[in-house]
């Protein structure tokens, strides 16, 4: 099946490679979703001399007015403008002459400008204007037998809800439909678009995540991936922790591709854990990315100097840092994934697992984003490591509330321990996949080098 591209390899992917060419293709939303920048986006990136696109408004927002908000747009073109791109307004034909009026007034357009795409905004504007339901069925049918005919791909844009999907008999005649809308969670609003029905091709079910900027509709599919059964073949040459006696309590450190999930209180090292691991990988040849939500770049490098690192003057450390407020979790991993691409990172850290939990719509989201992401670092044997913060301080109970202790492979708790009126700290390997480990609790001090591990709590220590 030919495709109608949007410019956007993103959203053409989520549509199983574009929208029918020729096709009808009806946008719905609320106002102000984005519906006329989509519109225009499929225009200006399709539109040439021999197969021009026509966008007609109708009663809703006048012609000039869509064209003076759409040059703000970076792809918009004013050279194509009565060149390829032409504009107009049903406005005084409907009122004047009703739906046969508009009917002649496409005929026209299609028969003289052979537009490759059409688009009329609102077509939901268009409704009142039938006397009867039966004159508004007879309308549509005509109108898509004519756009047909002509081969053009039609855009039809409406503020219809989903509800109307039932009903409405637009809905059956589209070849295709999208819905742009926003979901509220908490104080958060999350731009969201979902693809009702596509004729004759594939889609990414579900609801994607999307901005709206000058570039036009930028959008984030959410990442759900497949359980995938193929086989595919894993250095087995291990992972050092950048921490000698933490490689020999794990059996010799981590898998290469292994998930490394690393739980404690705050201040029990967690991030310095990380940043040995991420560190040690740079000194020997393997780039990393350090993901997180609450230091940025010079945070991060002030910490790393008191421990005599030079993140920022080292070539293969990378620090993705993002706030967690107006977070969009489906943009972020989009970015993280790039950057892992670009720098083509082999260790990779997400400091913060609640800070990503908390900016995600919903647990499922969450949850198929971590597994997903999994699931493409092991393939390509980039190791991962995660941390999160448990709500304990001493004698943590619980390994955290996120539940994603089945992803792991490997799982090491750090806590506070009071010995009599002495604070310690100490680090269990709870779980390590495919390896034998040493189940012992473990004290470690932080000195100006890093973590140090000591001896295991004997049993005859009394713990508070």
């Amino acid at each position: 099946m030919e495709r109608v591209k949007s410019g956007h390899e993103r959203l053409d992917r989520l549509l199983g490679g574009g929208l029918p060419v020729n096709g009808i293709n009806l946008i719905i939303g609320h106002p102000g979703s984005g519906k006329t920048i989509l519109a225009e986006q499929y225009m200006f990136h399709n539109a040439t001399a021999d197969a021009p696109g026509v966008y007609l408004s109708t009663v809703s927002e006048p012609f000039d007015k869509i064209l003076r908000y759409g040059e703000a747009l970076a792809f918009f073109d004013e050279a194509a403008i009565g060149e390829s791109i032409f504009y107009g307004d049903l406005g005084e034909t409907v009122h004047r002459e009703g739906l046969d009026g508009v009917l002649d007034h496409i005929d026209h357009l299609l028969k003289e400008q052979q537009p490759g795409l059409l688009v009329i905004d609102s077509f939901k504007a268009l409704r009142p204007f039938a006397a009867e339901e039966a004159a508004f069925r007879r309308f549509l049918h005509e109108l898509a037998g004519k756009l047909t005919a002509a081969a053009t791909t039609a855009f039809w844009i409406g503020e219809y809800d989903r509800d109307q999907a039932a009903n409405a008999p637009e809905f059956a005649v589209a070849d295709a439909i999208i819905v742009l809308g926003v979901k509220k969670t908490a104080e958060r609003e999350l731009r969201v678009l979902q693809v009702l029905k596509l004729r004759g091709s594939g889609f990414q079910s579900g609801e994607h995540a999307y901005r709206i900027s000058a570039d036009g509709i930028d959008v984030f599919p959410r990442l759900a991936d497949d359980f995938d059964t193929d086989d595919y073949e894993l250095d087995d040459t291990r992972v050092s922790t950048g921490i000698p006696a933490l490689d020999e309590t794990l059996g010799d450190g981590y898998w290469p591709g292994a998930v490394t999930l690393i739980s404690g209180p705050t201040g029990a090292g967690k991030t310095l854990m990380s940043l040995h691991f991420l560190i040690y990988g740079a000194e020997h040849g393997e780039p990393g990315v350090f993901a997180t939500f609450q230091e940025n770049q010079t945070q991060l490098a002030r910490i790393s100097a008191g421990f005599g690192w030079d993140i920022n003057n080292n070539a293969d450390v990378h620090v993705l840092s993002r706030s967690p407020v107006d977070l969009y979790v489906d943009e972020w991993v989009y970015d993280l994934l790039a950057l892992v691409d670009q720098t083509n990172a082999r260790r990779v850290v997400i400091d913060g697992l609640g800070d990503l939990m908390f900016a995600s719509p919903d647990d499922v989201r969450f949850r198929e984003m971590l597994y997903s992401l999994a699931q493409r670092f092991s393939r390509r044997g980039i190791s991962l490591v995660l941390t999160h913060e448990s709500s304990e301080l001493f004698r943590v109970v619980r390994l955290s509330e996120v539940g994603m202790s089945h992803i792991a492979d490997n799982v090491v708790m750090l806590q506070y321990l009071r010995i009599e009126s002495e604070v310690k700290r100490a680090l269990l390997v709870l779980k390590t996949r495919a390896s034998a480990h040493h189940p012992e609790i473990l004290e470690f001090c932080i000195r100006p080098e890093g973590i140090v591990l000591g001896e295991k709590f004997e049993s005859d220590q009394r713990f508070d």
